[in-house]
């Protein structure tokens, strides 16, 4: 028996790594940052040293500021040192000037739209068995605090990596839609821990997403609509759930 191997060229390309990188670290910084919020060991540091009540919060809020922080920065650096003619304002990391008005609406108006329609789900009862993600009774001015700040670093870094280094580069290398596709993609399969609905959800949202901030050159209006979204189902569910109280110490 014959052992054949098909003629396959496998030479990385140099467009090709401005593929393969992207997808590859951010993958890798995802799984970082799943994995060390799920590990028995950091919920058990939590736990250990600020106690049960503030521990169980402590984990979710250092874990969204340690992702938001770790998918922000690691993807863009290595993109960078791997391709040194790239700029921020090439990922869509800087406000463009050109389309600074365009942005502001957007913001204002499909900011609008997608606050509201937190706002209604919120008050289902799927989304109060998941949010708040901060499961303690007592809720104090830190807790608050902390649990916006995570979401906003998170949902900062989550944008910087899928709609800044993953959508601007696979745009110049295979085009708007199959980069899209991907992207969303992506999106969506990272959101199938929190059930059908919002990962169905994040197909529709994503798009919008990636359409705006290609159109504007800058991630930053999803940036703020996410962080607006992601505040608003915070506050309602949290309001929504009575066995939670806000307590001033």
């Amino acid at each position: 028996m014959e052992y054949n191997l098909l003629n396959v060229d496998i030479v990385f390309r140099y467009d090709d790594l401005k593929f393969f990188i992207p997808i590859v670290i951010g993958l890798l910084s995802f799984i970082i940052f799943w994995f060390t919020w799920k590990s028995a060991w950091f919920q058990k540091m939590m736990i250990d040293r600020f106690g049960p009540e503030r521990g169980k919060a402590n984990i979710i809020i250092y874990s969204k500021i340690f992702g938001g922080v770790l998918m922000a920065t690691f993807p863009t650096i290595i993109f960078l040192i791997a391709f040194p003619e790239t700029s921020l304002a090439d990922l869509g990391l800087v406000l463009n000037s050109d389309t600074l008005f365009a942005s502001f609406v957007w913001i204002i108006g499909f900011g609008a739209l997608m606050v509201f329609l937190v706002a209604y789900n919120a008050r289902k009862e799927d989304t109060l068995e998941q949010y708040p993600q901060i499961r303690v009774q007592n809720w104090t001015k830190k807790i608050m605090q902390g649990n916006l700040l995570g979401w906003a670093t998170y949902l900062f870094g989550y944008e910087v990596l899928f709609r800044g280094v993953l959508l601007f580069s696979m745009v110049d290398v295979i085009g708007l839609w199959p980069a899209i596709a991907i992207n969303v993609a992506i999106y969506s399969a990272t959101h199938i821990p929190k059930g059908l609905t919002e990962t169905i959800g994040a197909i529709p949202l994503g798009i919008a997403f990636c359409l705006i901030s290609i159109q504007t050159g800058s991630i930053w209006v999803a940036v703020i609509v996410h962080i607006a979204m992601s505040w608003t189902n915070t506050l309602i569910t949290f309001k929504r759930h009575p066995e939670m109280q806000y307590v001033k110490v």
